[in-house]
């Protein structure tokens, strides 16, 4: 049997793992750095092709990745002060989507309204946010709110992202679900999970696990317990994002860009303010704190991460060869996230009827 669609699916994980993320929310869909003046880049969204691109003045674009004229996507051509040039004809597009000129003579035609759609953009955190639904809720929907970073004197943060080929709700498990300790025993972020809670209220899963973290032959060395608890971590997902807390101190975000039903973009993002010096027990000046970090990035933290990888791919695989099999679970909060997905994918499909239809169409 081959995986069924949204619609086809009977079992609630056979709809988690067919749905798609509701695009009336703010998406990270690259690094600031990745789009310079005069570069153009393509991001999908759920098999929709965007061109991204930055003027000559800094500004950012986002527009279908499509020219109007025989469709050949934009990201092959390039930017032009502050259009995005079309490779084949020279069809040169603004920010909006609208076509401004052309590099031929237009037969007697007119041009003006010919347009493509374009969406929302922002930056935010080193990270590129694209607003891929109704961009007349772009402004009024909140996206996540960082203070941390934002503050005269930000924690230290290190930025970090893969393509995996597996769908989103796979990742969202993976991330939240502390059951996989051993996939990990070498670098032991965390080890000994217990779950304590677990709450759904509205878009929310929250839940909490007494789990000892940052128990690492190396990183336990750098942990400043004097500043931090490290016996507890609360997570939640905050539909459609994640993220974690571990004593007020040593917290992430996970932002899931579903480029389409069997590919995700995954950008984490971690931030500290309870490092200190090894040996010396003191609190590690904040610069260092940004070197140490940058190194824990390629030396532990995208190899340890690099394992999740490797581990929803083949869980991906596995799905798709066995759609029909039912599968055991025993964490209660995998359960919460497939709710959630169904749930908000149901009301983006149908927001008029999906409140009155969930109950009847939840399945068992």
């Amino acid at each position: 049997m081959s995986a069924p669609n949204f619609e086809d699916a009977r079992t609630r994980r056979q709809m988690a793992r067919a749905a798609g993320l509701d695009p009336n929310h703010w998406y990270a869909v690259a690094h600031t750095g990745a789009v310079r003046s005069g570069k153009v880049i393509e991001t999908r969204f759920l098999d929709r092709s965007i061109a991204l691109f930055r003027g000559a003045d800094g500004v950012l674009g986002a527009i279908e990745n499509r020219c109007a004229h025989r469709q050949l996507k934009l990201s092959l051509g390039e930017v032009d002060g502050c259009k995005l040039v079309c490779a084949y004809h020279g069809w040169a597009y603004d920010a909006s989507g609208r076509l401004v000129s052309v590099a031929h003579e237009t037969f007697g035609k007119s041009i003006e309204r010919i347009r493509i759609a374009s969406f929302p953009v922002r930056e935010r955190y080193g990270l590129i946010w694209l607003f891929p639904g109704d961009a007349t809720l772009a402004y009024s929907t909140a996206m996540p709110e960082i203070p941390e970073l934002e503050r005269p004197a930000p924690w230290a943060s290190i930025a970090i992202d893969f393509i995996w080929a597996a769908h989103h709700s796979l990742i969202i498990e993976n991330v939240s679900d502390f059951s996989h300790a051993h996939l990990h025993r070498k670098y032991r972020p965390f080890s000994n999970a217990k779950l304590t809670d677990l709450e759904t209220t509205g878009t929310q899963v929250r839940l909490s696990y007494d789990v000892l973290v940052g128990d690492g032959r190396f990183s336990k060395h750098f942990v400043d317990r004097s500043l931090v608890k490290v016996d507890r971590m609360d997570l939640c997902f905050d539909y459609p994002y994640q993220r974690s807390d571990t004593g007020g101190r040593i917290k992430h975000w996970c932002f899931l860009l579903p480029m389409d039903g069997r590919t995700t973009h995954v950008y984490f993002l971690f931030y500290f303010d309870a490092v200190q010096i090894p040996l010396l027990r003191r609190p590690m000046p904040r610069g260092l704190q940004q070197l140490l970090m940058r190194a824990a990035r390629r030396l532990l933290i995208r190899p340890l991460l690099a394992q999740d990888g490797r581990m929803v791919e083949a869980e991906q695989q596995a799905y798709d060869r066995h759609a029909d099999v039912p599968a055991y679970e025993l964490n209660p909060a995998v359960g919460e996230f497939q709710k959630m997905i169904v749930r908000q994918w149901r009301r983006h499909l149908t927001p008029a009827e999906a409140a009155p239809a969930e109950a009847a169409h939840e399945p068992v």
